[in-house]
């Protein structure tokens, strides 16, 4: 899953995005209100974690452009102000969760995990499908009863968000939009080289080849 961060402060900004790529997400990080605007319009997000005191462009006036324009990506707010009534504007303001400073990381992980799920709409409470269980905190996919096995971070951020996508073609360009940051280098002939990779690890079953449209996760038939 690709997320967009907007946090201006460079210590928390940093450390931020550090522990978004060892939770096994690709983030991008932005420190300006008016970048992140213009970022978050252009490229497909999964969510973005915003700051409101941003230089360039408040973030509440960010948030409030980007929902005037029809975009519905989920957006959980950062901020330093936690009163009941700057809740009450951010949510009214199109904001999906709001975590005040300061926080621990692993709560804001956590409020992650669950807006995403949510804003899938047919995602399960966790990661499993007819003996598949995909662990997010190890970062490991376990097959009925064999042993788990440890994914690389591109195997992990590749395989969830196929399940949480299960039964809806994917193509090989999408694949890679949600899988890579945005400086990384995007050759989508490389998604052919991880699938067969999760392939071999969970079994080839698991991600069917569509022809024209890319690839699809569906539960094998009992």
């Amino acid at each position: 899953m690709r997320l967009l961060l907007v946090e201006d402060d460079p210590v928390l900004g940093a450390q931020l995005h550090k522990q978004l790529g060892k939770a096994g997400y690709a983030a991008d990080w932005v420190q300006d209100g008016r970048e992140a605007q213009a970022q978050g319009s252009i490229e497909p997000y999964d969510l973005v974690v915003l700051d409101l005191g941003l230089p360039g462009k408040p973030g509440l006036e960010v948030l409030k452009a980007w929902r005037a324009e029809g975009l519905k990506l989920p957006v959980i707010v950062l901020t330093a102000r936690g009163t009941w009534q700057e809740k009450v504007e951010g949510f009214n303001a199109g904001a999906d969760d709001y975590v005040p400073k300061p926080f621990q990381t692993e709560e804001l992980l956590a409020r992650i995990s669950a807006v995403l799920k949510r804003s899938i709409g047919n995602a399960p409470d966790t990661l499993n499908a007819r003996g598949l269980v995909l662990d997010e905190t190890q970062q490991t996919v376990q097959v009925q009863s064999d042993p788990p096995q440890q994914l690389t971070a591109t195997e992990f951020r590749l395989l969830r968000y196929f399940m949480l996508h299960a039964g809806q073609p994917l193509s090989k360009t999408r694949l890679t939009e949600h899988v890579y940051e945005y400086d990384a280098d995007k050759d989508s002939n490389v998604m052919e080289v991880y699938v067969n990779r999760l392939r071999k690890k969970i079994g080839p079953q698991w991600i069917q080849t569509r022809k024209g449209q890319g690839y699809v996760f569906a539960e094998p038939a009992p």
